[in-house]
């Protein structure tokens, strides 16, 4: 395989949906996050990319089966979402890949008529913070979110898909934001994905729940 290979599983009837992305990355928050509201809302696998750009191994489960690294499209076509899980990010030493990734990911929800796009992931904490922060397109869809309670991150960068895949977005004309969760355990931080899950389903209307296994 040498390029990006759409496997389309059924076909979905969706009006300008929203696309939320989580990959793995600090704290494995954004993994988290969307297995959380694949789960909630029953949300039901549609697509899967495949790209010489993601890592050269095959993940094995618990029988010993293999299988390829990948991206997952989740929808919810109820509240018009669309949720990408990703198996694992390019390479740190190969740039290129990231935007090639991004580039194929925004051609496919583009021909789907997404039109904004949130990415969720982490950043190095010191101590334990419930508050989430946020990064975006432009400063009225900040504004938004501040509004609804997330600070303006200040970090002065977003590395990986996440921001990547919102930088290409403002090129092509999609608006979006990057919330961003503080991280303690750079391994794995429920709580801290579970701060960025609330929050989120909080602003799109999904109502909140206060506690995590």
């Amino acid at each position: 395989m040498n390029k990006t290979y759409i496997r389309l599983l059924s076909q979905q009837d969706f009006k300008s949906p929203t696309l939320i992305a989580g990959l793995p990355g600090i704290g494995n928050v954004g993994v988290t996050v969307i297995k959380l509201l694949v789960e909630f809302l029953d949300a039901r696998l549609f697509a899967e990319l495949y790209s010489p750009t993601l890592p050269d191994y095959t993940s094995v489960n618990s029988d010993g089966i293999c299988s390829l690294l990948k991206c997952s499209f989740f929808a919810s076509s109820e509240r018009n979402l669309i949720l990408l899980l990703g198996d694992a990010q390019p390479s740190v030493d190969d740039t290129p890949a990231y935007y090639e990734l991004c580039g194929d990911i925004l051609d496919f929800i583009s021909g789907l008529g997404c039109k904004f796009i949130i990415t969720v992931d982490g950043f190095p904490s010191t101590h334990p913070q419930n508050i989430v922060h946020v990064a975006g397109t432009s400063r009225d869809i900040i504004f938004d979110y501040n509004l609804a309670g997330a600070a303006i991150y200040t970090g002065g960068r977003i590395v990986g898909i996440s921001g990547i895949l919102l930088g290409l977005a403002k090129i092509r004309g999609i608006e979006g934001i990057c919330l961003l969760s503080p991280v303690v355990d750079l391994v794995s931080d429920r709580e801290a994905a579970f701060n960025a899950y609330r929050f989120l389903r909080r602003v799109l209307g999904l109502g909140i729940e206060k506690t995590i296994d």
